[in-house]
């Protein structure tokens, strides 16, 4: 089939190289010349594990194409997929201002074909409200009059990002949300080769596709709150969080998955999907209590794990300076999106301190988003040099089993604060660290 993504971001760019990867012609659509040039001249403007491979093979087989132009995007595209961003607004409903814009210029190209043409199917990917689906389909249809055919159809997307490719091309479902059944059977035809292995293709309705998005993101979220905030209980009264987690997770009716205690979720779906089904309730009157405790709590979490930083140091850091292990939200993706590591050195450079961060792909990004937060280091022990503590705020693999006399010795003072609870109590005493978690008793030197 021949297929049009609009926009090259981190959804459209996966969606389309997987869907070139089975055989399809995929045009990816932008408006940002330096990010086509990029694409064009063999880079990968992402970092996502084995997409810039699987980009360069389809990209040098014909199969995947990049280009600006509208016109050439459109013309021959038999599902056009709509992939740009929803940023949240200051209400915390979505900004649907680029969809909206991609699916009016969808109407004019679809307009100067006329009514001969064969039917377009226009695809929702970005993760929308519910009715969005259908104000595009509006949008479409008042520039292209009554008789032009199309139809419209919504199908979320469900990459982790650090494994998106894998989940692209084994995905666990593929929900199709359709208003007739022939688009349907167009959708369920594409997305064949990827369920081979038995697990299903739901076609339903459009506004329920559009809900599972927002109550899958919703429900995960959830799990890291409650977590959470039974950590806190947990620390509270002497218990081990860790030792709980696992009591609870060996019942099959809640399982591991999104059950681990941290600094709380961060990155582009979690937070932005939560506020968005808040926004929604108010719009209808709908009370969401639930959701806006998960907001919340996941807020708090950040503020409670600096405070563990002010009980040890006290609340006027000045003159103190933290190394951070850790930009982005997690590991195997350079997103520094709503990244706890941002907010906790925000919180640091506020009370006075100074911070110095290594991470394995995001330090670019953190230099571009948030100049003059931390200094930048390109190894992981250089950052250690000096500073009166660690904070663990990402658990990439490498800083799972670190050299801990090495890091002593690099260190003003043996502290650590572990985010992400990488590091065994035992052997923080063993090795004479003050250690911090979450969720279980500090170990004091």
């Amino acid at each position: 089939m021949n297929l049009t993504m609009v926009g090259t971001g981190y959804v459209g760019l996966v969606t389309g190289t997987c869907f070139a990867n089975t055989g399809n012609t995929v045009t990816c659509l932008d408006v940002d010349p330096g990010k086509i040039d990029l694409l064009n001249n063999g880079d990968c403007p992402i970092y996502e594990p084995g997409l810039p491979e699987l980009l360069d093979k389809n990209f040098q087989e014909g199969r995947l194409r990049f280009t600006l132009d509208k016109e050439q995007a459109y013309q021959d595209a038999e599902i056009v997929f709509i992939c740009v961003g929803t940023p949240t607004g200051e209400d915390g409903s979505a900004d649907l201002q680029y969809v909206l814009n991609a699916a009016r210029d969808i109407g004019e190209s679809i307009k100067s074909l006329g009514e001969d043409q064969s039917p377009k199917i226009i695809v929702v990917k970005s993760t929308v409200p519910v009715g969005t689906t259908h104000l595009v389909r509006d949008a479409i249809r008042e520039v292209v009059g009554p008789s032009i055919p199309f139809s419209v159809a919504d199908n979320p997307e469900f990459l982790k990002e650090g494994a998106a490719v894998r989940d692209f091309n084994y995905p666990d479902r593929v929900v199709l949300g359709v208003d007739d059944a022939q688009t349907g059977e167009r959708l369920t035809e594409l997305y064949e080769p990827f369920v081979r292995s038995g697990n299903p293709i739901m076609v339903m309705d459009v506004l329920s596709a559009e809900m599972v998005k927002y109550a899958s993101n919703n429900f995960l979220a959830t799990k890291i709150s409650f977590i959470n905030e039974m950590a806190a209980l947990a620390e509270a009264y002497g218990a081990d969080i860790e030792l709980v987690r696992k009591g609870m997770s060996a019942d099959e009716r809640i399982g591991n998955k999104f059950l681990y205690p941290g600094l709380g979720y961060g990155g582009s779906c979690f937070p932005k999907d939560t506020r968005a089904c808040i926004a929604m309730g108010q719009a209808k009157s709908v009370d969401t209590p639930l959701s806006q405790a998960v907001n919340d709590v996941n807020l708090m979490q950040r503020d409670r794990f600096f405070a563990k930083i002010t009980n040890q140091f006290g609340s006027d850091l000045s003159g103190r300076k933290f190394a951070f292990w850790g930009i982005a939200f997690k590991p195997n993706t350079d997103d520094i999106r709503e990244a706890p590591a941002i907010t906790l050195m925000e919180h640091c450079k506020a009370a006075g301190a100074t911070c110095v961060a290594f991470d394995p792909v995001a330090a670019e990004n953190c230099a571009a988003q948030h100049p003059g937060l931390c200094e930048l280091s390109d190894d992981m022990y250089n950052t250690l040099a000096g500073a009166d503590a660690l904070v663990v705020s990402t658990d990439w693999d490498e800083f799972k089993r670190p050299d801990f006399p090495r890091m002593k010795e690099s260190l003003q003072t043996p502290v650590i604060f572990d985010g992400r609870n990488l590091y065994k109590m035992s052997t923080a005493r063993n090795e004479g660290f003050v250690l911090h978690s979450v969720g279980r008793q500090p170990i004091n030197a």
